[in-house]
């Protein structure tokens, strides 16, 4: 496939607090995840250079966007963070490339900005062990 843009995305979906999934790309202006891997620094003293294994998967980020309360929209959906302990399925979706894991959302914080404008940043960790895969 040919370079592209990030433009289009063809999913973003939460699950609420109940486990429904929610399309919430509307709301979101941009996000950011990782899906780093642990090492470990295994260099015997016999070495000149170091000398690593791979460890562990994660997948961590942050989705930020804009308050919108609307029935089914970011708002109702991040709204429970606060209250509720709650696995969400979290599924991005772009140039036919799917990346979904089951995450833990570690916030809802809402910034009243100088100009009027009022979003949210809330972040998010890898819950369940299942190493992140595109498909």
């Amino acid at each position: 496939m040919a370079k592209e843009s990030g433009i289009g995305w063809t999913t973003l979906s939460v699950d609420d607090a109940s486990g429904t999934a929610r399309d919430i790309r509307n709301d979101i202006t941009n996000l950011d995840f990782a899906t780093p891997r642990a090492v470990q620094d295994v260099t015997g003293i016999d070495k000149s250079a170091i000398e690593r294994l791979l460890l562990l998967a994660d997948f961590s980020g942050t989705l930020n966007g804009v308050f919108n309360d609307a029935v089914n929209a970011s708002h109702s959906v991040l709204k429970t963070v606060p209250s509720t302990s709650v696995p969400r399925t979290l599924s991005i979706g772009v140039s036919g490339q799917t990346l979904a894991g089951e995450v833990l959302i570690t916030d809802y914080p809402l910034t009243r900005a100088q100009g009027g404008e009022l979003t949210w940043a809330s972040p998010f960790v890898l819950q369940d062990g299942t190493v992140p895969t595109w498909s």
